[in-house]
């Protein structure tokens, strides 16, 4: 069976304000200094499991979406598409859906799901967060194809990443008993815990956290989805029937039910016994705050948000994030300050206020600011 890759990429990432905003989200921002935007190293680190990879995002972001999958194209040389005629990269067959409004990650998924369904009916497909930092991608490509290995036997498949601490801003997945090597039934998906609960979890070596990464075939995806949420998959189905009619896409997009895969399938699924996971430890990261991001970039000060490095000197502040833009920035004295200089702004803040800047965007609209969100 052939895999595809489709990649969600949507949301603001408000917690990484001023490099990640509205009309720039961060999957299109290379916040870690890779020299590719967050977008370009997913699709990157696919690119020797897909036979193509579909992005969907929103309307706002198709022409900054198309543009780096054409930075990628030119980087490898390119080559013709069948399918589009257009020149394309050496990462397979790209392609491009543009949601006309936000309806969650379901309708994204199974959309590109049904697309695709109609050149490959026996296609797996697999669903990647476009704004995630995998180091190990060794280790990414083995889950994967463990998780490809599952799917072809008929389960909904997730990555569970193996938890280093106790963390409570993530969901949790409980493993069961093991289905074939290096794969296992899921008992249930579980809501983001306190503390005490995270620890316990973490303890018992049960429990995976749920890094939103989900592989089947494309039949028992919008089968599954026909049973749980029939007007859904109707309305998917009835774009996808129809693909290429604009009028027909909007019509019926606005109709779709708002819901997340997690909600729509993968937790009623579980309770079936319908869902498997592939426990990986491949130094995964959500990069959801300048904490997170703080530990990908190994504590360094200094880090451009362009890929160049600028000058930063830095005077006992341990812990201390800086991103440049365009001038020398000095900080003196401040432990685990986080300072931020783009084009147009300068942010100031501490590591302890990480999960705070999400604030910040309604914060400024408050203020007439909203040329800043």
């Amino acid at each position: 069976m052939s895999f595809h890759a489709i990649i969600p990429a949507g949301g603001a990432g408000t917690r990484l304000w001023p490099l990640s905003r509205a009309s720039y989200p961060k999957f299109l921002v290379d916040l870690t200094g890779s020299g590719h935007s967050m977008l370009q190293d997913t699709v990157l680190r696919l690119a020797p499991l897909a036979a193509s990879t579909t992005v969907v995002t929103g309307a706002a972001h198709e022409g900054a979406v198309r543009a780096q999958l054409a930075e990628l194209a030119g980087e490898a040389g390119g080559t013709q598409s069948a399918v589009s005629g257009e020149r394309e990269a050496d990462v397979g067959e790209l392609d491009v859906i543009a949601e006309p409004t936000p309806r969650n990650s379901m309708p994204a998924i199974a959309l590109a799901a049904a697309v695709i369904a109609r050149r490959d009916p026996e296609a797996v497909v697999g669903s990647f967060a476009a704004d995630h930092v995998i180091e190990d991608e060794a280790a990414f490509h083995g889950a994967v194809r463990a998780a490809i290995g599952a799917a072809e036997r008929g389960y909904v498949a997730t990555i569970g990443i193996t938890p280093d601490s106790p963390a409570t801003g993530f969901g949790y997945i409980h493993e069961g008993e093991e289905i074939v090597p290096g794969v296992r039934a899921v008992r249930a998906f579980v809501e983001k815990p306190d503390a005490p609960t995270a620890e316990r979890y973490v303890a018992s070596g049960e429990y995976r956290w749920n890094a939103g990464m989900f592989v089947a075939k494309v039949s028992v995806l919008l089968g599954v989805l026909a049973k749980y949420h029939p007007a859904l998959a109707a309305g998917v189905q009835a774009i996808a029937d129809s693909w290429g009619d604009h009028e027909v896409f909007l019509r019926e997009w606005a109709r779709l039910e708002k819901i997340a895969i997690d909600h729509a399938i993968a937790e009623p699924l579980a309770d079936e016994g319908g869902v498997a996971v592939v426990p990986a430890a491949m130094g995964w990261s959500d990069v959801g705050d300048y904490s997170s991001l703080y530990a990908m970039v190994d504590g360094h000060v200094g880090v451009s948000a362009g890929g160049v490095p600028q000058d930063v000197v830095a005077i006992d502040s341990p812990g201390s994030l800086v991103f440049t833009h365009s001038k020398p920035v000095v900080v003196a004295g401040v432990k685990r300050a986080i300072i931020i200089e783009t084009q147009d702004t300068i942010f100031v803040t501490c590591r302890e206020y990480a999960q705070s800047v999400k604030d910040v965007p309604d914060a400024l609209e408050r203020a007439g600011r909203n040329d800043l969100r």
